[in-house]
């Protein structure tokens, strides 16, 4: 009588060890890549956790906290210990850490609102966005609030949420429609709304100056072979610069950032799309040129630099994408070094593109990342670390790389 309870048991047993057989392990907290021999680090301790895009700030003004989003709301994460901090609970969106004060601003319920960290006590900053507006970035000195805004015909929907169409087929539907959009900005303290630059281009990929309070960064979405992507414009509405101009055809150019200095914009650069491959800079103030050329394999879907400009990171890519690189799924140092200009004595020289090389090494292997999650690499404020989020062990998690190689054994 008990013969097939046992062996009920047992079936159950061995099923539960099956499924335990499956499962994936947990991410270690800790390991030593055995390619690069690096030093990483699992910041994170709770699955579905995601660090910002790869512009948006997300340290506090000492660099001793990451903020993230986790799937309970935003963290921030200490740098040295690791510890988790819960900071907002709920369904919220975060934009970015503002540079000066450290608080935290992020989207609730229609509204943007602000939290410092140490207190935990939300306020208000906008109630309502303007119809059709998206706020993307907090100024310098905390003083403005900046964005878009689209002008859509009542009852159209935007093509570039069709789950149904590739990724490419919404940006070009989107793109063909040409809708009216402007720049706005709003003062944080009196809540005046100011819009400029009205455009029928796909305004977007708003960036303040990390320096100057009155300097933005935008493009023009859409396709990189049919835009004029990366533009510079002042909250006045003047000073509008285009700061790369196409020289040949299906040159394209985006994924554009500033430096942490606030002197110079840098963005990827392809001498035509998917064959030649670069990290292009413009220096705002003088409009100097520079040009570091990379290989295809260690093309990046984002870069970026560090502090003191010494050094740059990518994230690297699949083969699909558009470099197709057979071997480029890494997360990257570079250390740039310009070429010797031996014509350096010869007059209109400042007005010629300077060109480099970056000396690559690799950090971390992605080679079970799904690319479809990007890295969107930082470096940490103090220089010694990069940090990046993957999926390489099935829910994403933030993770961070000692620059420096790992003591020998």
């Amino acid at each position: 009588m008990h013969k097939p309870i046992v062996a009920t048991f047992a079936a159950l047993l061995f099923a539960a060890r099956a499924i335990a057989a499956d499962a994936p392990a947990s991410p270690p907290v800790e390991w030593i890549d055995p390619d690069t021999h690096h030093r990483i680090v699992r910041l994170s301790t709770e699955g579905g956790t995601e660090s910002l895009y790869f512009h948006q700030n997300a340290y506090s003004p000492d660099g001793s906290k990451l903020m993230v989003s986790t799937p309970t709301g935003i963290a921030t994460i200490d740098l040295q210990t690791r510890e988790v901090d819960p900071i907002v609970t709920g369904r919220v969106r975060p934009i970015m850490t503002a540079r000066k004060s450290g608080d935290i601003y992020y989207f609730q319920n229609g509204g943007v609102f602000a939290v410092n960290p140490s207190d935990k006590k939300p306020r208000e900053i906008l109630s309502k966005m303007p119809a059709g507006g998206v706020i993307n970035c907090i100024n310098a000195d905390e003083t403005l609030l900046a964005g878009t805004i689209t002008h859509r015909p009542e009852g159209q929907s935007d093509p570039a949420t069709r789950p149904s169409l590739s990724k490419g087929a919404r940006i070009d539907a989107r793109y063909n429609l040409h809708l009216p959009m402007e720049l706005f900005t709003i003062n944080i303290k009196s809540g005046e709304v100011k819009t400029f630059h009205p455009s029928t281009e796909w305004l977007n990929h708003l960036q303040f100056s990390p320096i100057d309070p009155n300097q933005l960064l935008f493009c023009h979405e859409g396709p990189w072979h049919k835009v004029d992507r990366t533009w510079l414009i002042k909250t006045d509405g003047f000073d509008l610069v285009q700061v790369h101009q196409r020289t040949m055809q299906m040159e394209i150019a985006g994924h554009e950032f500033f430096s942490q200095d606030g002197k110079s914009v840098w963005y990827d650069l392809q001498t035509p799309r998917g064959e030649d491959f670069w990290l292009g800079g413009y220096e705002i103030a003088t409009g100097q040129r520079t040009w570091y050329h990379l290989q295809r394999d260690e093309w990046s879907v984002h870069f970026n630099v560090s502090r003191d400009g010494k050094l740059f990171a990518g994230d690297g890519g699949s083969a699909g994408m558009v470099a197709h690189a057979k071997d480029g799924k890494w997360i990257y140092l570079f250390r740039p070094e310009l070429n010797n200009n031996r014509a350096a004595d010869v007059p209109g020289q400042d007005k010629l593109i300077r060109t480099g090389v970056f000396h690559a090494e690799r950090l971390v292997n992605m080679s079970k990342h799904d690319y479809s999650l990007e890295p969107n690499v930082t470096f940490t404020p103090d220089g010694k670390r990069i940090v990046f989020r993957s999926n390489m062990f099935g829910p994403t998690h933030v993770f961070a790389v000692d620059i420096e190689p790992a003591p020998s054994p």
